[in-house]
C-alpha cells in the first residue's frame, strides 16, 4: 500500500473536520444570535449543506475510484439525478427509522427530518461520492471482507461512527437533567457529527497502522 493514498486520504478527511469546525465559527459572524444550541435547525441546514459540498468537491479533485471507461455527458446526468433520488430515499429511510427508534411521529416532524438530513449526509452522502447509485457495491463494501481500497475502509468507519454517535446521543433525552441541548435533536445530531468527526480521524490513523496487513481484492 502507497503512502502516498493514505496522505490523499488524510489530506481529504482534515478538509472534511475543518468544514464541521467552520460551521460554527463563521456563520455567527453572518447571522444574529446564531448559536449549534439556540437556533439549532438553521445549524443543521448550514452543516448540512457544508459537508455536501466539501464532499463533492473533494470528490471531483481527488477521484478515489477513477474509471477507465469514457463517460458521456448523458451518463453522467443520468448519475446526478439517480444519486439525487437515492439521497432524498435515504433521507425518507432514516426519518422512518428514527421514529421507529422513539422520535416524535407527528410533534416535531421539521425537526426529525433534518436530523435524517444530517444523518444522510454523513453516510449516503459519502457513500454516493465514492460508489455512486450502484448499491451492488454497497453492500459489496459494508460486507465482510468486502472493502478493495483505503477508501472503502474509510467509508466503513466513518459510516459506523455517524450512525453509533447518533445512537449514543439519543441516551441523555430522556434524563431529568433539564439541559437545552436535551431537546429534540440537538444530543443526537451532536452525537452524530463527533461520531462522524472521529471516524475521519480514526480512518486513516487505523489504516496507516494496519497498512501492512491490509490486503484488497482485484477489481
Amino acid at each position: 500500500m502507497k503512502d502516498t493514498e493514505i496522505k490523499r486520504l488524510l489530506s481529504a478527511h482534515i478538509v472534511s473536520v475543518l468544514s464541521i469546525i467552520l460551521t460554527t465559527i463563521v456563520p455567527p459572524l453572518f447571522l444574529e444570535n446564531f448559536s449549534v444550541l439556540g437556533t439549532h435547525l438553521i445549524w443543521l441546514c448550514i452543516c448540512s449543506i457544508c459537508v455536501t459540498t466539501v464532499n463533492i468537491i473533494l470528490y471531483i479533485i481527488l477521484k478515489p475510484n477513477p474509471s477507465s471507461k469514457r463517460i458521456s455527458f448523458a451518463h453522467k446526468v443520468t448519475k446526478f439525478l439517480k444519486c439525487c433520488v437515492f439521497f432524498f430515499i435515504s433521507c425518507i429511510l432514516f426519518h422512518g427509522i428514527i421514529v421507529l427508534y422513539g422520535a416524535p411521529l407527528i410533534e416535531s416532524v421539521l425537526e426529525t427530518f433534518l436530523f435524517a438530513v444530517l444523518l444522510s449526509t454523513f453516510t449516503t452522502l459519502h457513500c454516493l461520492c465514492m460508489l455512486g447509485p450502484n448499491f451492488q457495491a454497497w453492500i459489496r463494501v459494508f460486507s465482510k471482507n468486502g472493502a478493495m481500497s483505503i477508501w472503502d475502509n474509510s467509508l466503513q468507519i466513518t459510516t459506523m461512527c455517524s450512525i453509533v454517535g447518533a445512537w449514543f446521543g439519543a441516551f441523555p433525552i430522556p434524563l431529568d437533567w433539564d439541559r437545552p441541548w436535551q431537546i429534540w435533536p440537538i444530543s443526537c445530531s451532536l452525537g452524530a457529527t463527533f461520531g462522524y468527526v472521529a471516524g475521519l480521524i480514526i480512518a486513516p490513523l487505523w489504516i496507516y497502522w494496519n497498512r501492512k496487513q491490509l490486503t484488497y481484492k482485484s477489481r
